[in-house]
């Protein structure tokens, strides 16, 4: 009994995406510990209803014509509980339209709106690519870095930009783009083990993907070689190998080997609370740090 409720629960929280929009917080709150300044709640929200609303949205819009039959647990429960995913993402929506007009500045709130149009156009055919309607994910290859980019838009580009309009920090465009270009890394390498998992998936949805380009063993060890160059640049941007570039190197090494380990027969769970999860351990880790050191 007590495990079934365990299980109940862990499924709702990483099956309605709430798991990645804590996540999603959680790489806001990584961006504001490096950069040394208190975190903007608003910002955080935004983050966090951008990121609920968004994921629910699109699995409701890539619904598969048989979700009961799906071989992905995910997909099963999603569509099991349809009224709940659209209820979420409604209310996320709702919640967004005050804090960006209230709370965000004019830049954020023009980035906001940029990094929204583009997530929705992920899934919404608004293109003719070979007489078809195709959204910005069947384009060849962009769908890895195209989620990536959206990731780094909102958890570090949007902190930086109210950041500098609040006047609490004065960061240059190279650092800047240093931080842009490892959160980008980090989220490509991450989401290439969920190509490859969904690869047979894709292929039935004409999706371009890395994984089906260079096949799995190739796709794997360019999620590691971005692994890599994460952390070059981490090291560039602290100039240092101090505790903070330990511990995010010790990160790195575990998500290394979690991708290493990964393949199409491990259960979901070890995709979306796992290898998610170095998303979030990235942040606790940096807490410790702080409250100890």
């Amino acid at each position: 009994m007590v495990k079934k409720i365990l299980f109940s629960s862990l499924d709702f929280l990483l099956f309605s995406n709430l798991f990645i929009a804590i996540c999603a917080v959680a790489q806001g709150l990584v961006t504001y510990y490096l950069l040394q300044v208190p975190p903007d709640k608003y910002i955080l929200a935004i983050i966090f209803f951008g990121t609920l609303g968004l994921y629910n949205f699109s699995m409701l819009l890539s619904a598969p014509k048989d979700p009961a039959n799906s071989p992905l647990m995910r997909v099963r429960w999603i569509f099991s509980h349809h009224r709940l995913i659209i209820s979420m993402a409604l209310i996320s929506g709702l919640c967004l339209i005050p804090l960006g007009l209230l709370y965000l500045s004019i830049e954020a709130q023009l980035l906001m709106l940029f990094t929204g149009v583009l997530a929705v156009s992920y899934n919404i055919p608004f293109l003719t690519l070979d007489g078809q309607k195709i959204g910005l994910k069947n384009i060849p290859l962009i769908k890895l870095f195209l989620v990536a980019l959206i990731w780094s838009i909102s958890c570090v580009l949007l902190p930086i930009v109210e950041t500098e309009h609040n006047q609490l920090l004065n960061i240059s465009t190279g650092e800047t783009l240093l931080l842009v270009a490892m959160r980008l890394l980090f989220i490509a390498a991450i989401t290439i083990p969920f190509d490859v998992r969904d690869l047979f998936q894709h292929k039935i949805l004409a999706l371009k993907t890395i994984p089906a380009l260079l096949g799995d063993k190739k796709a794997f060890l360019f999620s590691l070689f971005l692994l890599g160059g994460y952390l070059v640049l981490l090291i560039l941007l602290q100039q240092t190998v101090n505790l903070e570039v330990i511990l995010l190197t010790l990160t790195i090494g575990l998500t290394g080997w979690l991708i290493y380990k990964s393949n199409p027969e491990r259960n979901e769970y070890y995709y979306f609370l796992y290898l998610d999860g170095m998303m979030l351990l990235q942040y606790l880790l940096l807490v410790l740090l702080h409250l100890y050191f």
